[in-house]
């Protein structure tokens, strides 16, 4: 009896596309300017609606029967889900719709994108949270007296641990999840839009579902970066306080996702030849 395999996967011949695959009705790749764009404006939006929506929505009080008025944290992690899905669909097919600097080099650890092109990614992350932040300060301008003062004073939103911790965890706990959820985040990203394995349709989705749990877990331990664009975009409206701990929420992401990526490589992508 033959112990060849009747239906042998087909081989797939390595990719340099970032992890959202082109659609094959376009023959032709989008234009690097028009790349950056769209991952300006991806950031842009992912961090105007998860950092407007903490500052805008989260409490905004009592109503006269003692009810609270505001999204919550949940809501917080809604809006940064969403976010994303809206982002996915609408810039994904153009730049793979990273819109975020941890994102960029997990890809590019795992084969997925080229490390060549990751600085330019990155700054135009960067470019478009700082630009969805100072339009925040903007809208704050024009608030209620002293919303824009009282907003920079509580962090503007940024990330913290310690005494700027929601729930005043310490500088472990913001380390471990930063690397473990940025990790898991990456990892499911390189899981549903794998070329033959995932489900490019609903893929924006399920990335969305993900970040929104991951905030979920963990607002109250460091108010969840898992994106050093949206922290640095945050911290520089939030004081000295959140600047001083920036550092963290910039280099932890980063080493989570490169665990995964190179992780994925290794374990899920190895050729059976």
């Amino acid at each position: 009896m033959s112990t060849d395999d009747p239906r042998p996967d087909r081989p797939i011949d390595p990719t340099e596309l970032a992890h959202t695959p082109t659609a094959p009705h376009l023959t032709d790749a989008p234009a690097t300017s028009t790349k950056l764009v769209a991952e300006g404006a991806g950031t842009f939006l992912l961090v105007f609606g998860g950092v407007g929506t903490a500052l805008f929505a989260a409490n905004n009080g009592l109503a006269e029967n003692g009810f609270p008025v505001g999204v919550g944290y949940v809501g917080v992690a809604l809006a940064f889900g969403l976010t994303v899905v809206a982002g996915a669909y609408a810039w994904g097919p153009i730049s793979g719709g990273h819109f975020n600097p941890a994102i960029t080099l997990g890809l590019a650890a795992a084969g997925r994108f080229p490390w060549r092109d990751s600085l330019g990614y990155i700054i135009a992350q960067l470019v478009g949270g700082v630009a969805a932040t100072s339009v925040i300060v903007l809208v704050g301008l024009s608030g209620p007296d002293g919303w824009l003062a009282k907003a920079q004073d509580g962090g503007f939103a940024s990330n913290g641990f310690g005494d700027r911790s929601p729930g005043g965890f310490g500088l472990g706990a913001a380390i471990t999840v930063e690397i473990v959820l940025t990790a898991v985040f990456v990892l499911v990203i390189l899981g549903v839009t794998h070329a033959t394995r995932g489900n490019p349709a609903l893929a924006g989705l399920a990335i969305g579902l993900t970040l929104t749990l991951i905030h979920l877990i963990s607002i109250p331990v460091d108010n969840t970066s898992v994106n050093p664009a949206r922290s640095l975009a945050a911290a520089i409206y939030g004081g000295p306080g959140a600047l001083g701990q920036l550092w963290a929420f910039l280099l932890f992401p980063i080493v989570g996702a490169l665990i995964a990526g190179f992780a994925h490589r290794a374990l899920f992508e190895r050729s059976t030849a």
